[in-house]
């Protein structure tokens, strides 16, 4: 049982509760919707599901449905009640806290193998799928909903013009794909652009050798101008005999560049290819 738009509304009037736009919260009163997003997720018995921002439990109870077993994750106080209401008699365990700064190896008791699946906040689904996909190693799977654009740029592939730095930071852990979109309509409040569901699998090994740190960094020195050539946005850091020795054409942009030949870029940097 997954909440209509009706029995939603009552619930929100039932606890004097509504929908903070400060904490971007739009809950979806579609029960179809939310059935699909878990059916997406391949979750089941066994499996154990993170959700982050459950707000009124809509897609908890999708989740719940399939057996797995659901850790919850809320930052909002004030739904807290409303929500231990919806789920009392299900296999959920809700923690309160911000995802962003939770203790996730408290949250997840140190288990691997996790799946995330949530409904995420537009204002914070960015930084938050590239913490947990660089912090969170026990989470391995990932099926979110986002703003379709957030979710273009997640999975964008080089050579696309939006692909940059949120692109490559995905594909240093994982591959990333759109499996479907959701209008606006199953939401209260209504918002003005249709999300994205993308699946998220972390990679069992990263695709390139280089430091990732010294990577991004190169990474943004060159996106922050990346309408200029590669010999331009990276000049003072990256010689012509590094771009030689990594194989890549100065002449190119950033964005034609995949990850792997940002790992290669990287590690002649740091192994000092440059004139003797």
């Amino acid at each position: 049982m997954t909440h209509t738009r009706t029995e939603l509304t009552e619930l929100l009037a039932r606890h004097g509760l509504e929908a903070s736009r400060a904490l971007g919260q739009n809950f979806v009163v579609d029960p179809n919707t939310v059935r699909r997003i878990a059916r997406l997720a391949g979750v089941g018995p066994g499996h154990r599901v993170v959700e982050i921002g459950p707000g009124l439990g809509s897609l908890t109870l999708a989740l719940a449905e399939t057996g797995a077993s659901i850790t919850a994750v809320e930052m909002d106080r004030y739904l807290l009640p409303a929500l231990r209401e919806v789920v009392a008699d299900r296999d959920v365990r809700i923690v309160e806290g911000d995802a962003l700064s939770v203790d996730w190896d408290d949250v997840l008791r140190g288990a691997d193998g996790w799946h995330l699946v949530a409904n995420l906040p537009y204002n914070v689904a960015t930084p938050l799928v590239l913490d947990l996909l660089r912090d969170v190693p026990a989470i391995t799977r990932m099926l979110v909903m986002v703003q379709l654009e957030v979710g273009e740029r997640l999975t964008a592939g080089p050579g696309s013009r939006i692909y940059g730095i949120p692109s490559i930071k995905v594909a240093l852990s994982a591959t990333a794909r759109i499996v479907g979109k959701v209008g606006p309509d199953v939401f209260l409040p209504r918002p003005r652009v249709d999300s994205a569901l993308v699946e998220i699998v972390r990679l069992d090994e990263p695709p390139t050798t280089a430091d990732r740190d010294h990577l991004v960094a190169l990474v943004e020195r060159a996106f922050n101008q990346r309408r200029k050539m590669l010999r331009r946005s990276l000049a003072g850091v990256v010689t012509p005999e590094a771009f030689a020795e990594a194989g890549i054409d100065p002449a190119l942009r950033p964005e034609q560049l995949s990850v792997q030949d940002w790992g290669r870029l990287t590690l002649a940097v740091d192994a000092g290819a440059g004139p003797s």
